[in-house]
This record gives structure tokens, C-alpha cells and sequence, in this order.
């Protein structure tokens, strides 16, 4: 067997034992006033530092009552717009003036997705509908049915006209979109029909229709038939496979559309783990997914498709953008300088983005408007112009920015925020809140010193499971530390991290302090590496270290969404004790006595979920084992945290249910025989350890760290050895 992380090293770090490193934790306290709330009215953190962007989105037909609308439309032809609401109603109205109601189109009775009207439309009267009906058994069914409109106003769908051309299972990533090619076929799109992780490994096989774009025929020389296979489809002579597939390979394709002028197919393909990402569809092209997400391994022992895999055209990191939303290829007249760009969002961000693809590679690329909107669609008007979706229930047209009203520049040192009396000190400004937390993120070894500031009496939404829910403009403070070389040794400030929520989103900013140690001065937003001279805690004699001071964007791929974004301001994490000058208070306590939260505590602390801390040998081996995978692992490895292992790291999950007792790895075995992710009483054959003692490719956390943490590969590997042998999967 073939250990991946080199034997003298693994034995090293073991005798180093679990105690080696003090608590990484600074317990500030600075001058805080326990006895009453003291609000904070010196923030200056305010709006961004990046230049403004060109574009806004402006709501139209304001008056208009919309539920949760999906898709918009307009019949040809007409003035008339069409709007699909997710439950399935359809309803129509004027594209312009400010209209108060709208009237019914067609009530389709399922989830209804998107329409297209046929290229002969104005023969036939025929539009094809997308919908997901009731459940029949254990799985739902996507359905395109085709519907006949009236000749004249008011125009009216017959629902007795309806005739399913085409259905097939699918219970989640639906995919769900409809446009017709210049070839005047019918393009569908069909995600990969699962919640998570391709979990019915449809996306390379070709034996069913999900994880695919369908092509087929829905004017057939034979009107007996719904719909034709195309005779020039790419796999009509491979055996057992669908003829209707012309690309696959996706995982949750969420809006196609067609260049009018070019003919090529976009698709917005929703990611799972680290990317979203868009694709040129080829004729017989292979996505990857879900051996691949968005050119990343995903599951890469699973089988391939057919065909090679084809990279996508353009890919975000989850830091841009978390649900894509596919868009439309503009040829309107309002802003030429946009003709001919593909324009898409984001449902998660609200950011809205636009891109020039010349058959080969993107040409140009630039995030067009930044806003709070959950961008579900892009439509045009009559007119060719943009209409933008907002799943809470607005219709909204792109602009251009006015130009903003003066106001206090970013702050671009540590001392112009107003979260510090004195930043020299590292002294909090006064309502500013020190806080610390039960089990730290492993972070190099670097100290921490922690602050929260919540702009005047604004206050927390309290719960018992992930972050808190916090006000606009606040502000959590994070400072990194370590020990210098010198005889005796300092305390070296190197980096102070702000979390700033703004416009409903949290964004991170980092300050790096100068060699005077008296003030920090903001980074730009790609990051930076800085190479320190330390201290190290084992040998006591100096070395260097490389510390990644984060880019903007990846701050935000640990501060995940199914987390709530703020990690350690959590229940499990806050509920312990801190010291504020020489005065022990439990913080969950003394923040609900001073107001800080908008409801009291459910419970008293004592009966609030608490984690330990990994480090301190008087706890449990299990607490202090399952703390630590809770505070370094948990924000991704959670329900639709990300982690494609399916894992479910929380630390009040039943071990048996955290999906790693006795699992076969999905990914690399590192050349472990027999590997599990954990294997009860044989760390030496569970990954888990493998990738924590990583320093290359495969190590976990992937980010934010470069460094192995000894001690916690002491502690994980007594807990393996210490679990009962249990039956394994075969």
C-alpha cells in the first residue's frame, strides 16, 4: 500500500501531539461596556471600492401583481407580453403604459417552466409549453405539450386544444426551457433530473433524456406522430441510445437561446460545487457533467459518454455566481454598444453580466450591473429590447447608470472605517463587539482576534443551526496574527478581514498591516501573497511561511450560502464564555441582555448546542473530533453546501447519517487499498485523514490554508482508531 503523505513527515507531525498549539483564539475584550448597548455610529464602510458599473435595472409594469413569475414572453406579432408564473398560471398584458391587472392566458395546473411559439405560428396558432406535473409514484414528469392560441384579441389559450408531444421522469434539475432553431426544430433542455450530484449517473449516458439538449421535429410528415427524430441528429445509429439527443452532459441547463444571426445555441448550465458556466452547444457535444463541473473533476471514475468533452465557453467561480440564469444574444436599439453580446445573470448575486463570443473563444467580458434582484429569465420585448425576471415578482429593463450622488470614498486603510478608536492598539471603536468562538477554523496557526459592529441600533436575527441572520452595513472583523522570530517574540498583525453585508449580500475585504504595525491598508481585489518570517510553535526557531491574503472573490467560496455565509457567528460556535475586561460572560447571553438580537434567546445557553473546542484534551475525543469537522468542513460538506461527496458535516448530525461511516471514496483513493472515508478502528484506510495531510492537489480544506494541521491529524486519527468496527459497503 502506497501512503500518499510521505512517512517521516505523517510521524513528525503525530509526536507533536495534540497540545502542541496553544488556543489560536485571542479572547479581546478591548473597552467594551457590558452593562449597557452602546450603538455604533462611526462606520464608515460604505458602498464599494470598485469603479461603478455601467448599467442598472429598472422595474416596469410596477402595478402588475406577479407570484413568483418564471418566464417572459411576447406574442408574435403583437403588443401583447406573456408572463409564466412557477404554479403554472400564464397570463398576458400590454407591452406598454403602466397597467393595474393583466388577464389570463392559459392556467396550465402543474410547474410551468418556459413556452415557445412555433415558426409557423401564424398558420397554426401553436404554442409548445414546458411544465413538471404531479408526482406519479416516486418521481415527477417533465411534459411539452402543445396548446392553440385564438386568432384575435383577446388573445387566449384553449386548454382543450392541449396534446403532450413529449415527457420523460424527472424530480428536480429540470432543466426546463424551450426555443426553436434557425432549422425550425424544437430545442429542449433537460437537466440531469436528481437534487444533488447526478445521483441517477444520467449525464453521460445516452440510454435516457435528462442531462441533455433534445432535438426533434414537431411538424412530422406523419401527423399520427407528436414529433420526428431529425434524420441528421448525432447519435441515431449508436446503439441503445436516444435519438432525440443533439448535446449532453448537463446538469441543470436553466434558459437556452438562440444568436439570431449566427444560429448558435447558448445554455447557462447551474453548477454544483465550485462553478457555473455557460457552453456554445456543438452538435453531439459532450458537457462532462457529471464527470466534470464546468471543466473542474467532479466524479471523474465515473463512466464517459461517446464523445470527448467539450470545455464551457465561459465559467464563474461561485464566488461571481452561484445559479446561473441563461439570457439572450441583444440586438435591440437602445444601446448599440451592446449589439451582438450574449447578456445572462445570476439568480443568487443579481448581477448581470455580458460577453462576446466569436466561435472560438470570448472576445470581451464585463459585469454590465450588480443588483439584489433573483434573476430567474431574460425576454424581449416587442422591440428587441431586454426585459429581466425577479423572482419575487418584478419585471425590470436595463438602463444606463446615473451618475452617483457624491459620496465618502471606500475606506482604504484600516483607520478611515471607523471600527477602531485607535488602530495602532487594535482599540474597537465604541458599540463595536469583541467576540470569540468555541472551535476556530484552521488558519495556519495564525491568531485571531474577532470583532462584530452592528450599525446603530440595528439587530440580529437569532437561530439554534448556521450563521445569523444580520442587518445591511454590518460589519464582522477578523484579525490574523503570528509570532515573530525574535528573542522574545512578538505578536505580528498581518492581515484584518472585513465582512461587509450590503444590498442584502456579504462581501469580504482584506487590509494588510505595514511593517510599522500602526495601521492595515486595503488590497486589492485579486488578493495577494505575503511571505512572513515566524515563529514556529514546535521547534521554536524561526522559518518562513507564505500567507494568501484572499481575493474578494475567494472569500465567498467558504462563506457558502447553505452556512448563511457568517461562520463563526453561529449558536454552536458563540455559546461560551468571553472575557470583557476581566468581566466572564457567556456571549449568547450577554448579547440577547443587551438587545443585539430582535427576539430573546429560545432556551437558556446551557440548553443551546455548543461545540468544543478541538484542542482542549478535557473534552470528549468524539465532540472534539466532530467540532472540528463542523468548523472546517461543515460549510461545504452540508445539505446543498456544495461538497459533491454528499457528506453531512454538521456537528449535531448523527454520525451514522453524516454519510462518511464505512463510504467508498467518490474521488481519488491516493492508492489506499480497500479506502473508505472512514473506516471505524483503521485511520491509516480512511481519506478523510489522507486529504487533511495533503499539501498538493486533493487536500482538504482546498482553500484558505497551506499547511497541514498536525494536531488535527493526531486528534482524528485516535477518534478512527478509537470508533467500534462497523459492516462496510461493498
Amino acid at each position: 500500500m502506497r501512503i500518499p503523505f510521505p512517512l517521516p513527515a505523517l510521524l513528525a507531525l503525530l509526536s507533536l501531539g495534540a497540545a502542541r498549539l496553544a488556543a489560536e483564539e485571542g479572547n479581546f475584550a478591548g473597552s467594551f461596556d457590558v452593562t449597557q448597548r452602546v450603538p455604533w455610529t462611526t462606520s464608515r464602510v460604505v458602498g464599494t471600492p470598485e469603479p461603478p458599473l455601467p448599467f442598472r435595472l429598472q422595474r416596469v409594469f410596477a402595478r402588475l401583481p406577479l407570484k413568483q413569475p418564471l418566464f417572459i414572453t411576447h406574442i408574435p406579432q403583437t403588443d401583447q407580453l406573456l408572463v409564466i408564473e412557477q404554479a403554472g398560471r400564464i397570463v398576458r398584458f400590454t407591452d406598454h403604459g403602466d397597467p393595474e391587472q393583466s388577464d389570463d392566458f392559459l392556467e396550465v395546473g402543474e410547474d410551468t417552466y418556459s413556452m415557445a411559439f412555433d415558426p409557423r405560428f401564424a398558420e397554426n396558432r401553436y404554442v409548445y409549453i414546458f411544465s413538471n406535473g404531479p408526482r406519479e409514484g416516486t418521481k415527477k414528469r417533465n411534459r411539452i405539450a402543445r396548446y392553440e392560441v385564438s386568432r384575435g384579441a383577446p388573445y387566449s389559450c384553449d386548454p382543450a386544444s392541449r396534446r403532450v408531444i413529449l415527457e420523460y421522469e424527472s424530480n428536480g434539475h429540470n432543466g426546463g426551457d424551450l426555443a426553436f432553431g434557425p432549422d425550425g426544430f424544437l430545442y429542449i433542455s433537460a437537466g440531469d433530473g436528481t437534487s444533488d450530484s447526478d445521483t441517477d449517473l444520467t449525464g453521460q449516458n445516452l440510454a435516457d433524456l435528462p442531462s441533455a439538449i433534445l432535438r426533434i421535429d414537431v411538424h412530422p410528415a406523419d401527423a399520427q406522430l407528436a414529433y420526428a427524430i431529425p434524420s441528421d441528429n448525432p447519435f441515431l445509429d449508436l446503439p441503445d441510445a436516444r435519438g432525440e439527443i443533439w448535446s449532453y452532459g448537463l446538469r441543470n441547463p436553466w434558459r437556452i437561446s438562440f444568436d439570431r444571426e449566427t444560429g448558435r445555441l447558448w445554455v447557462a448550465d447551474v453548477g454544483q460545487d465550485w462553478r457555473e458556466y455557460l457552453h456554445v452547444i456543438v452538435r453531439g457535444g459532450n458537457c462532462g457533467w457529471s464527470v466534470e463541473e464546468g471543466g473542474l473533476p467532479f466524479q471523474p471514475l465515473r463512466a464517459r459518454g461517446p464523445t470527448p468533452i467539450v470545455p464551457p465557453a465561459v465559467v464563474h467561480p461561485h464566488s461571481e455566481a452561484r445559479s446561473i440564469t441563461g439570457g439572450h444574444v441583444y440586438y435591440g436599439t437602445r444601446f448599440p454598444e451592446l449589439r451582438g453580446a450574449y447578456i445572462y445573470g445570476d439568480f443568487a448575486t443579481g448581477r448581470v453580466w455580458g460577453v462576446r463570443y466569436d466561435g472560438q473563444q470570448v472576445t470581451w467580458q464585463r459585469e454590465l450591473a450588480d443588483t439584489a434582484l433573483q434573476i430567474v429569465s431574460f425576454g424581449t420585448s416587442a422591440a428587441g429590447e431586454l426585459l429581466v425576471v425577479d423572482y419575487v415578482g418584478g419585471i425590470y429593463e436595463l438602463h444606463a447608470s446615473e451618475p452617483a450622488p457624491t459620496a465618502s470614498p471606500f475606506p482604504q486603510r484600516l483607520s478611515e472605517t471607523g471600527l477602531f478608536a485607535d488602530v495602532k492598539k487594535h482599540e474597537p471603536a465604541v458599540g463595536v463587539v469583541p467576540y470569540s468562538v468555541n472551535a476556530p477554523l484552521w488558519s495556519d496557526g495564525a491568531q485571531k482576534e474577532r470583532l462584530i459592529a452592528l450599525p446603530d441600533d440595528t439587530q440580529i436575527q437569532f437561530t439554534e443551526a448556521r450563521g445569523w441572520n444580520f442587518p445591511d452595513r454590518a460589519v464582522v472583523v477578523k484579525t490574523f496574527s503570528f509570532e515573530t522570530p525574535d528573542d522574545p517574540p512578538r505578536v505580528r498583525r498581518v492581515e484584518t478581514r472585513l465582512l461587509v453585508r450590503d444590498q442584502g449580500e456579504w462581501t469580504g475585504y482584506s487590509y494588510a498591516w505595514n511593517d510599522e504595525q500602526t495601521d492595515a491598508v486595503l488590497v486589492p481585489a485579486a488578493g495577494r501573497d505575503v511571505v512572513l518570517r515566524v515563529r514556529d510553535s514546535a521547534s521554536h526557531q524561526p522559518r518562513e511561511q507564505t500567507w494568501h491574503i484572499p481575493s474578494r472573490a475567494e472569500c465567498m467560496m467558504c462563506h457558502t450560502r447553505a452556512a448563511n455565509y457568517v461562520l463563526g457567528l453561529s449558536t454552536p460556535q458563540m455559546n461560551r464564555a468571553h472575557q470583557y475586561n476581566g468581566v466572564e460572560r457567556n456571549q449568547l447571553e450577554l448579547l440577547a441582555q443587551l438587545g443585539y438580537f430582535h427576539d430573546p434567546l429560545p432556551r437558556p445557553a446551557a440548553e443551546l448546542p455548543a461545540l468544543a473546542d478541538p484542542r482542549d484534551a478535557t473534552q470528549s475525543l468524539d465532540r472534539r473530533a466532530r467540532s472540528y469537522l463542523h468548523a472546517n468542513c461543515a460549510h461545504c460538506h452540508v445539505s446543498a453546501g456544495g461538497g459533491n461527496a454528499r457528506l453531512e458535516l454538521e456537528f449535531t448530525t448523527p454520525l451514522e447519517k453524516t454519510n462518511l461511516v464505512g463510504e467508498m471514496p467518490l474521488h481519488d483513493r491516493y492508492g489506499i487499498e480497500n479506502a473508505r472515508l472512514l473506516a471505524p478502528g483503521q485511520p491509516e484506510r480512511s481519506i478523510l485523514v489522507t486529504r487533511l495531510a495533503r499539501t498538493e492537489l486533493g487536500r482538504m480544506p482546498p482553500l484558505a490554508t497551506r499547511l497541514v494541521d498536525a494536531d488535527a491529524i493526531v486528534l482524528l486519527r485516535e477518534w478512527i482508531a478509537g470508533l467500534p468496527v462497523a459492516d462496510e459497503k461493498k
